[in-house]
């Protein structure tokens, strides 16, 4: 299968999990989707099956595996192409102190010898495509040197596609939140990047959210990923469906209609309904309606509802203040 790789959806530990993906799906039909980081170790030792679990509907989708143990990541990798995932994906850009603990994440910039093996061995297990997901650098390590030789050694192992956060990581001192917004973006760097591996598919990402911002950047680059602003705007994905793949999505109220028997399933599963709606807070963003709509859903404590009349409740409050506008 060919991966359409312009534009893609970030992996985002609590945010994409599967009824995030299903509600953006939705919108967007073409956007590349990634799951949130799985370690191998919640893989190997747990409810794999359940943890690996995804919608048909969600296709092209990618599956982010943290570790750092090139047999467990390989055993991880071959349960994630048989449960039907199109891309396995290395963390190798996550700052925080929980995963530095377990010696994955961004610290593994450090040690590009043991990330080309981890590839390496993921690579002789499964037929779709290992890529990588990293920082342009780690603490002080953050030259441009130390980045080439890791997309070098890398690359020689079997990854010729890399995603790169165009910010260096701090291991210690920020948080991951200060992590996504204080170090410098160094756009300028992914591209040389690319221009000096040109064999190379570059996929750019860090601090993009808007049509102009995407644009100015896909001429350098081979793709682009959003990150947060497809969380907090989902509708934005309709934006980049029109633009990039030339298709038309369903307005928003269409949307939600569609995603209620979904969630009338997932309640049926016994999934807290919170759960689900807390996905969907944004998709009214700057519009009449959007504040009403995140207050009726928030407020009013989805879990004390059975079923989805609280949903339904919330599109109402849209729908008049739209006639009203």
């Amino acid at each position: 299968m060919s991966i359409n790789r312009q534009v893609s959806i970030a992996p985002m530990l609590e945010c994409t999990d599967r009824h995030d993906r299903f509600f953006l799906r939705l919108i967007s039909a073409n956007v590349l989707l990634y799951t949130e980081m799985l370690t191998t170790k919640a893989l190997i030792h747990g409810d794999y099956e359940r943890l690996l679990a995804f919608h048909s509907l969600e296709h092209p989708l990618a599956l982010q595996l943290g570790g750092s143990i090139p047999e467990e990541l390989a055993t991880c990798a071959q349960l994630g192409e048989a449960c039907g995932y199109d891309e396995i994906n290395l963390n190798v850009g996550c700052p925080s102190p929980r995963v530095q603990s377990g010696q994955f994440g961004a610290c593994l910039m450090l040690q590009p010898e043991l990330v080309a093996d981890c590839v390496s061995a993921m690579v002789e297990k499964v037929k779709i495509p290992v890529t990588i997901k990293c920082r342009i650098g780690v603490d002080d390590q953050d030259s441009y040197a130390s980045l080439s030789i890791f997309i070098d050694k890398i690359a020689a192992r079997g990854c010729d596609v890399f995603i790169i956060h165009a910010r260096k990581a701090w291991l210690k001192g920020l948080s991951p939140k200060q992590n996504r917004e204080i170090p410098p973006l160094r756009y300028d760097i992914v591209q040389q990047i690319k221009k000096d591996f040109p064999h190379l598919t570059i996929i750019l990402n860090g601090g993009l959210k808007t049509l102009a911002e995407i644009d100015h950047q896909l001429p350098w680059v081979d793709g682009v990923m959003i990150g947060r602003e497809a969380y907090t705007n989902p509708y934005f994905l309709a934006e980049i469906e029109k633009k990039y793949f030339s298709h038309l999505s369903l307005p928003r109220e269409k949307i939600i209609e569609n995603f209620i028997p979904y969630i009338e399933l997932q309640l049926k599963n016994n999934i807290k309904l919170s759960s689900i709606t807390r996905h969907i807070l944004g998709l009214f963003h700057a519009t009449p309606g959007a504040r009403k709509w995140r207050r009726t859903l928030s407020e009013k404590k989805a879990n004390s509802y059975e079923n989805t009349d609280i949903i339904q409740e919330a599109l109402n409050y849209v729908r008049c203040i739209d006639k009203d506008s």
